[in-house]
């Protein structure tokens, strides 16, 4: 009867997906909690989601939801839909923010738990309209300039292909003069998309979703294997870094390329590093054809650090700043080499050859050639507050116009930035000699050379602070770090995002906040006992687990 009784536990439990008969190493009361958890979150997202169809960046023309009564409601009550956005954000954000107890203590989630956590938050947001952001419809315009053989580098979506265009239209007016900032290799892209799916909005916005879960599955494939270098527990790196609130909001809602530049990034520097640690010669002697596992193990390093060379180079014409990557990796190279001055300059142009050759085909093989080099300014008309150096000059601007000095905003700005810009050049410079004499990781060096690039760059947007967040969550491990990450992420997952403010008036973004305020307010009180707000309170020992213990304490 015994049996039969475990048995059919057995099987209800398989049934509900008991996750422990996969070796989960959290407590009974731990894994009701990591699943209510999942569930609060998944919960935030499908909110997300609905709330989308009135506050999304929907597009002007072939909306899919216009003239469909149950899916156009939410379109019809903004500041509803507005409320259900920022509270199911603020729901995820919370969910992740407890979900961490279950990665970075000593019982810590397996990956396989975490993996199917970001598959159930990711699938709510995969068919909802574009969020927080409208760049998905340049993305369109200037891809389709492309197919139509115009240069993309050189006109913008009003002049490329009129102001009637299906595309042009949903572009926000600020960018429908502007050429496009991006790389050949994302319009590229961008082009065959446009080829498959013609002027037609929403598989073409479809599509460009599927280039964001490609970039994110890289994320989530190099973040481990980085942090298993750097000494750091998987499921933390992944928590932090691919499982980041952000992601979910900017990269897999918003659209952003951002998702193909860092997986891009990620994966080249795990393979490139590869190749580093396997690396004694730059080119394995004599020179023939291996016809010999020996042989053939000789190659793997130049295998490996050509193989994440070009995965990071194609980062690069995504968007530039990756390129940062192939410096680090190049003095980690260079250090295996000896560290000294032959093999400093044998490496980076080792490196340095091959990214050129990479750069020198993507153009050809697009026929956009090198036109991205003088659009990478373009975004700086923007005056964003996140920027420092934007954020020092207008305020400096406001002051003398309060003095009556005159409005010296614009020349003041250029002063700004441009020291930030040279800071920038100083501070990587500074960490990539400290990785080349051995005194930090390359890994490391590179989050840090990117959180300095982001700090002092002319234009921040609130999914840019990924660029810094993903790497160093796969190397950094004090607890001082951790915590500034995660108050960055809430700060500028709650307040960075204006939800296409600029379709709502300031009583309405007023009225969403409050209610949302007070919508959380109650499900804490309500989900009090149900969640983790506090921690998870230790079982204790099974008797016979107690008393070996007092067996073989001395």
């Amino acid at each position: 009867m015994a049996a039969r009784q475990h048995s059919l536990s057995s099987t209800i439990a398989g049934l509900h997906g008991d996750e422990r008969t996969v070796g989960s190493p959290l407590t009974a009361a731990e894994m009701v909690s990591m699943r209510r958890t999942r569930l609060f979150g998944a919960t935030g997202t499908v909110l997300m989601a609905i709330g989308a169809l009135g506050a999304g960046a929907r597009p002007v023309v072939q909306d899919p939801t216009f003239g469909v009564r149950l899916l156009n409601l939410p379109s019809r009550i903004a500041t509803v839909s507005l409320t259900m956005t920022t509270t199911g954000a603020v729901m995820m954000a919370l969910a992740w923010l407890m979900l961490g107890r279950f990665t970075l203590g000593q019982r810590k989630m397996t990956r396989s738990q975490l993996d199917r956590t970001l598959l159930l938050w990711a699938l709510p947001l995969l068919l909802a309209p574009p969020m927080y952001s409208k760049d998905v419809y340049s993305y369109l315009a200037q891809s389709e300039i492309s197919l139509q053989g115009n240069d993309p580098y050189q006109v913008g979506p009003a002049t490329g292909l009129g102001l009637d265009h299906v595309f042009t239209l949903s572009v926000p007016s600020m960018w429908r003069e502007t050429p496009a900032p991006y790389g050949p290799l994302f319009l590229w892209i961008g082009r065959g998309i446009s080829q498959i799916t013609g002027e037609n909005i929403v598989e073409a916005v479809l599509f460009h979703r599927l280039v964001v879960l490609l970039g994110v599955g890289m994320i989530v494939w190099a973040t481990p294997r980085l942090a298993r270098r750097c000494g750091v527990a998987e499921v933390s790196a992944l928590w932090l870094g691919a499982a980041n609130p952000l992601l979910f909001m900017h990269l897999v809602a918003g659209i952003h390329n951002e998702a193909l530049m860092l997986g891009l990034m990620l994966a080249g520097t795990e393979f490139a590093l590869r190749g580093v640690d396997a690396a004694t010669r730059l080119i394995p002697r004599p020179l023939a054809w291996p016809r010999d596992r020996e042989q053939w193990l000789g190659w793997y390093p130049v295998a490996m650090l050509l193989a994440g060379s070009v995965l990071i180079t194609m980062s690069s014409q995504v968007k530039l700043p990756s390129l940062l990557a192939l410096g680090f990796v190049a003095m980690a190279l260079a250090r295996r080499w000896g560290g000294t001055v032959k093999a400093f300059f044998l490496a980076g142009g080792s490196l340095g050859v091959v990214a050129l050759a990479v750069m020198a085909l993507i153009g050809w093989a697009s026929g956009l050639g090198f036109g991205w080099l003088f659009t990478l300014g373009t975004a700086n008309v923007v005056r964003s507050w996140m920027s420092p150096p934007t954020l020092l000059a207008l305020g400096t601007g406001q002051v003398g116009i309060l003095l009556g000095l005159g409005d010296h905003t614009t020349a003041v700005l250029a002063l700004t930035r441009a020291i930030g810009v040279s800071l920038i050049a100083v501070i990587v410079l500074w960490l990539l000699f400290a990785v080349l004499r051995g005194r930090l990781h390359p890994v490391g060096g590179l989050g840090v050379a990117l959180g300095a690039t982001l700090l002092l760059f002319p234009v921040v947007q609130p999914w840019y602070v990924l660029w810094a967040i993903i790497p160093l969550a796969a190397w950094a491990t004090r607890p001082r770090f951790r915590a500034a990450a995660i108050v960055v992420t809430l700060v500028v997952g709650i307040f960075g995002p204006t939800a296409n403010g600029d379709r709502f008036a300031l009583f309405q973004i007023a009225l969403a906040t409050a209610a949302s305020f007070l919508i959380l307010v109650m499900l804490m009180m309500v989900t009090y006992r149900w969640l983790p707000w506090r921690p998870v309170p230790e079982e204790p020992a099974p008797p016979r687990a107690r008393a070996d213990a007092y067996a073989e304490s001395p």
